[in-house]
């Protein structure tokens, strides 16, 4: 889209899209770019205090009130950002989500500056970067694997996943047979079960064993032939 102006569609946590009115300065036609900063830091207030509350409580154990008391704010302020308990979930996932694919993909961007070419390499450098980061939020981390959530959820987490392998072929360099779908999702899976076994350590040394152990393991996989050059 063009910084002079125009429409920006923008994802909404309720699975539908709006459109915003971009000024020629950037900001949004009529609030204001102060608004909008308002808007985000309102968000970031509410979803902080959803972590709180979720990973203490889970999801049918939270309510509302508790987490609007820890955000210093207001039931209608809660409703009118995210709609409910539910959206408000589904907001910190989709938060949570973004995060850990930003840290992998800075991680692989890194490797490809500093000269590596290996798909294989690439990948073990997102990998590494996904396990730490789901160490370091690791309770976030269970909620979203092994805790309750709202109807519809483990849907979208499958569709996250698929989504995931999906990126991981086109890391990879894969050419999409069955037999590599196969293998892409073996090596994604492997990943995702190594994130359930890091947020269960005691210590960040066993985590960082744990890791370390998973990418020795993909290295000696060698390279991988699979047809995408």
């Amino acid at each position: 889209m063009s910084p002079r102006g125009g429409l920006l569609l923008v994802a909404t946590d309720r699975a539908r899209w709006i459109v915003v009115t971009v000024t020629r300065s950037g900001g949004r036609a009529g609030g204001g770019g102060r608004q909008w900063s308002r808007t985000a830091e309102t968000r970031r207030v509410f979803l902080n205090a959803a972590k709180e509350v979720f990973t203490t409580r889970g999801f049918a154990g939270a309510s509302v009130a508790e987490v609007v008391e820890r955000a210093n704010s207001s039931v209608g302020s809660l409703y009118h950002h995210f709609g409910g308990k539910s959206e408000l979930f589904l907001a910190l996932w989709e938060d949570h989500q973004q995060a850990q694919e930003e840290r992998a993909a800075a991680a692989v961007a890194r490797a490809r500056k500093a000269g590596e070419l290996d798909p294989l390499a690439l990948f073990i450098h997102g990998a590494r970067a996904f396990l730490e980061r789901s160490w370091a939020n690791r309770d976030l981390v269970r909620l979203f694997y092994d805790g309750d959530g709202p109807p519809g959820f483990e849907l979208l987490r499958r569709r996250r996943n698929r989504e995931w392998v999906r990126q991981n072929r086109v890391l990879l360099r894969a050419e999409d047979s069955r037999v590599n779908r196969v293998i892409v999702i073996v090596l994604t899976t492997v990943i995702g079960e190594t994130a359930r076994e890091v947020v269960s350590c005691d210590s960040k040394e066993e985590a960082h064993a744990v890791i370390e152990a998973m990418m020795g393991f993909l290295q000696r996989l060698g390279p991988l032939h699979l047809g995408e050059e």
